[in-house]
């Protein structure tokens, strides 16, 4: 069976099942321009009927027992094994990944699927204390119909790891993937849960632009949103959400930083380095986008980093093998070299890359970076490693501190004690002692703080049933209490 059949999916959207969308938009592949077929693109009507359709099937599916949502779930995992290979070469063709960073996605997404799984035998709550003679419970409830909005970079990671807890929950799932990346990143996941049995009108996929998503941030059937990506466009859906009454779990951008203390094996963090700011051309939300590296080292340390990044291949990742694929759109491109050419103005030193052909832009290095310069003040969203020094610990830390971001930290050093110590100092989600910023597992919380976010609302099982459930007060008592009215 070919799980991805464009018979099945082309010009259509996944709305109680498959059914003809009034719009349809161009699948591109980045690398070369090839029109791969065309998705069905939802506008604020179709989110409407979705989300209708998604709170009339949600009770039933609530209602199922815990070991039948389980099994779905299990059957999708097993699914998204059975058919990784297909589900790879349309991330790699679609989003323009190399091959290894697209099995990464189809691995992490069958695990979601297996934790979320395990949700659903979780205890439902507490028993509580009461001054009255009766029993008090707090227990989780489903919190009805999630709406899931997803953005290109990792698009399947990032929309199943709502999808599947969510579903998981007993709630109903109104999902809103990048247009860009509506296969891999939405196609694929209405499919699998398709064929793992779940029933219909419990999961909506609907790709669409910024209106669908005013659409579903808005519609009153919604309870909850879970949105991932920028942090300009995180404000609005929690500005939006906020004035509907409805929690917002957003996960935004970042500005990472990498520490590399003086004490720390070079080889190994300049390996390290390059991977943080260069996997899938930057476009992570934790990509390394500060190298902060002790005074003794910088100047080794960005002759090695340029020389690593001089050397790797650049190129489509379908047909050859590289390092690095294609930045997903020419919009994009602009920016990241935009911030590039601004911040050597501005001082920086160009140590390596700066240049693009098409949408496949070079692996850049920058020295002797300003704090103020674009490429290390602001999120690029592209394969640029801005470096600037430090001379002690308490200036590593406040050179950390100092961004509006707090999602991922890295620090490289010999003594990772003196890395924990330091980590107090600087205020971000996550924390990876030698090791670089870059990681992501379905078993560990996963969120920042400032402006990358609202905390860990996703991954490993309290974060979920916290982001997808609510919490209802209950009592109950053998006979009905007598009041003095």
């Amino acid at each position: 069976m070919q799980l991805l059949d464009p018979k099945i999916w082309t010009g259509s959207v996944f709305s109680g099942g498959w059914s003809s969308a009034r719009e349809d938009a161009p699948v591109v592949e980045p690398a070369t321009g090839e029109e791969l077929g065309r998705a069905g693109v939802a506008g604020p009507e179709e989110i409407a009927r979705a989300c209708a359709s998604a709170a009339a099937a949600q009770r039933e599916w609530a209602a199922t027992s815990f070991e039948e949502r389980a099994a779905v779930l299990r059957r999708a995992g097993r699914l998204f094994e059975e058919h990784a290979a297909e589900i790879q070469e349309w991330i790699v063709r679609e989003a323009g990944s190399i091959p290894p960073k697209a099995g990464f996605e189809v691995h992490v997404a069958a695990q979601e699927c297996y934790e979320a799984a395990m949700l659903t035998s979780q205890p439902l709550g507490d028993i509580l204390p009461t001054a009255k003679r009766r029993l008090s419970l707090a227990r989780r409830v489903p919190a009805g119909v999630v709406g899931v909005i997803a953005p290109f970079n990792f698009p399947l990671i990032l929309g199943i790891r709502s999808v599947a807890p969510a579903l998981a929950l007993g709630n109903a799932v109104v999902f809103k993937p990048d247009p860009r990346t509506a296969v891999c990143g939405g196609v694929s996941i209405a499919r699998v849960m398709e064929e793992a049995g779940l029933p219909e009108g419990v999961l909506h996929v609907l790709p669409g632009g910024a209106e669908a998503g005013t659409a579903l941030v808005a519609d009153p059937h919604v309870r909850v949103i879970s949105f991932t990506g920028s942090t300009a466009a995180g404000r609005k859906v929690g500005e939006l959400a906020a004035r509907h009454l409805k929690r917002a779990h957003l996960e935004l951008g970042g500005n990472s930083a990498l520490i590399v203390l003086e004490d720390a094996d070079l080889e190994a963090a300049v390996s390290a380095a390059a991977w943080g700011s260069f996997l899938h051309q930057g476009q992570i939300c934790m990509t390394t986008g500060r190298h902060l590296v002790h005074a003794s080292l910088a100047e080794e340390y960005a002759a090695l980093l340029s020389a690593k990044a001089e050397a790797m291949p650049v190129g489509n990742p379908l047909t050859e093998q590289v390092a690095l694929g294609p930045i997903i759109d020419a919009g994009q491109l602009e920016k990241v070299h935009a911030l590039v050419t601004a911040s050597v103005d501005a001082g920086a030193r160009l140590d390596a890359g700066g240049t693009y052909q098409d949408l496949f832009y070079r692996p850049t290095v920058l020295s002797r970076v300003p704090t103020a310069a674009p490429a290390f003040a602001q999120e690029v969203f592209g394969p640029v490693a801005p470096i600037v020094s430090f001379r002690d610990d308490p200036e590593a830390a406040a050179l950390a501190a100092a961004s509006e971001y707090g999602l991922s930290l890295g620090i490289l050093t010999g003594d990772p004690m003196r890395g924990m110590e330091l980590a107090e100092h600087i205020p971000t989600g996550i924390v990876h002692i030698n090791d670089q910023t870059v990681d992501d597992e379905a078993v560990a919380p996963f969120g920042g703080v400032g402006a990358s976010g609202t905390g860990a609302r996703f991954g490993g099982a309290a974060a979920n049933i916290e982001a997808f459930t609510e919490t209802r007060w209950m009592t109950m008592q053998s006979g009905i209490e007598r009041y003095p009215f």
